[in-house]
């Protein structure tokens, strides 16, 4: 049978971060991808979207991306949204114990060479550099390791920093996270250097700086968009998809085609045969306020001895961000508004009346980082010829995070674009 070599059109089902950075990547190279999504709007959980209750427009989730994420500035660069995001000239982070009351901030130096865990106002408080060199297993790994098997998760270095850090970057406890995706992270950014640790945060909102960008740069190159589309079977025969069924009967698969799936783990596997992915989740709690912080207010401050763990202040509104949030996302919504605002108030001031409060629980936000979970990851190839998997979820080498959401979505696209199909 003869082959074609390189596919002349490529379907991509999800628009999420990864299904969006497929068909960006596709069209620099000259493919208009159709995109197909079963939402109303595209960007997955990096959604945003007006909230009547609040009066403003607020993302589904406080997403924080790295200035060491290279894969999140290409994609940022090509859709032209670089300047969509902001934050601090060097990599300075907050804290604030709210059960001492004490603050403190880690200013890491811009260069490879550590020296600010020498200095005194750059450190933890009440640190010594030896603190610092017994953590230095964490720029290792080996398959199967947790991180409790690298270092000693105690000591203050860990629980002011190194903890809450990395309980962010994973979504699961810190300690029982998968060594080699904590490794590739910490090599990734802290390894580097303070230039690749600035936070950075989008603004106004995530939909503004990683998905309209991306539509418009895409709607001129070709790229078509069809949404509340959802995908619920697809049929293939011997090596190959030759079906797609969005509901209304089966559409065939043209022998030219690829397809690129770049759906949840849990729909892939349902429309995958025989498909192992992650099957352990995390959830993440978020909660925004109708309040303007007070004028000056860092960003950004971690949170120790309360409720919260991130609080981030926006122009128009303070929000909060939990991670491994299974511990709180049964509870009752108006109790967490009012133990996140006293968290705070206790950091930012603010009136003793609630403002206007909104409550966004994700239960299945990513897949828990442990070994386990890593090792069920898949690779963006199938035992099908013309399918290829993009997601966070699959085997990126790093946590689930924007940066291995976007990764994902280049190698599916450089995959289907040289792919052999028959």
């Amino acid at each position: 049978m003869k082959r074609e070599s390189v596919p002349k059109r490529v379907r991509i089902i999800g628009a999420g971060m990864a299904g969006l950075s497929a068909a960006v990547e596709l069209a620099r190279e000259g493919i208009a991808a159709t995109l197909v999504d079963g939402a109303a709007q595209a960007g997955g959980r990096c959604r945003s979207y007006h909230d009547p209750q609040l009066g403003r427009t607020i993302d589904n989730g406080n997403h924080l991306v790295l200035s060491g994420n290279k894969a999140v500035h290409r994609y940022l660069d090509t859709i032209g949204a670089r300047d969509r995001l902001s934050g601090p000239k060097h990599a300075d982070f907050a804290f604030a114990d709210i059960t001492t009351g004490s603050r403190w901030s880690v200013r890491i130096n811009d260069g490879p060479v550590p020296w600010w865990i020498c200095r005194d106002g750059r450190r933890v408080p009440g640190t010594t550099v030896r603190d610092y060199l017994r953590l230095a297993g964490l720029a290792g790994g080996k398959p199967g390791q947790i991180v409790a098997d690298r270092v000693d998760p105690s000591g203050p270095v860990w629980d002011k920093l190194i903890d809450p850090v990395l309980l962010a970057a994973l979504n699961t406890a810190s300690a029982s996270g998968s060594a080699v995706l904590t490794s590739r992270v910490i090599r990734e950014t802290l390894g580097r250097g303070g230039r690749a640790m600035r936070p950075q945060i989008a603004e106004p909102t995530l939909a503004a700086a990683f998905v309209d960008p991306a539509l418009a740069w895409l709607a001129g190159k070709g790229t078509s968009l069809s949404l509340g589309t959802r995908l619920r079977a697809l049929r293939c025969d011997g090596d190959r998809v030759v079906a797609l069924d969005y509901g209304r009967g089966e559409e065939a698969v043209a022998p030219d085609e690829a397809i690129i799936l770049a759906v949840p783990p849990w729909v892939a596997a349902d429309l995958v045969p025989e498909l192992t992915v992650p099957d352990d989740f995390r959830a993440i709690v978020n909660a925004h306020f109708a309040i303007a912080p007070p004028p000056g207010v860092q960003t950004m401050v971690g949170i120790l001895g309360g409720t919260a763990e991130w609080i981030f202040a926006f122009p128009d509104r303070i929000s909060i961000t939990v991670s491994a949030a299974d511990h709180l996302v049964d509870r009752d919504r108006t109790a967490l508004a009012r133990a996140f605002w006293s968290d705070i108030r206790a950091v930012h001031g603010g009136p003793a009346e609630m403002p206007a409060w909104q409550i966004v629980k994700e239960k299945r936000a990513t897949f828990a980082a442990t070994p386990e979970q890593d090792a069920r990851r898949p690779g963006t190839r199938t035992r099908f010829g013309n399918l290829f998997l993009a997601g966070d979820w699959t085997q990126t080498g790093l946590p689930a995070t924007i940066e291995g959401a976007i990764r994902s979505g280049e190698a599916a696209a450089r995959l289907a674009r040289t792919a052999t199909l028959g």
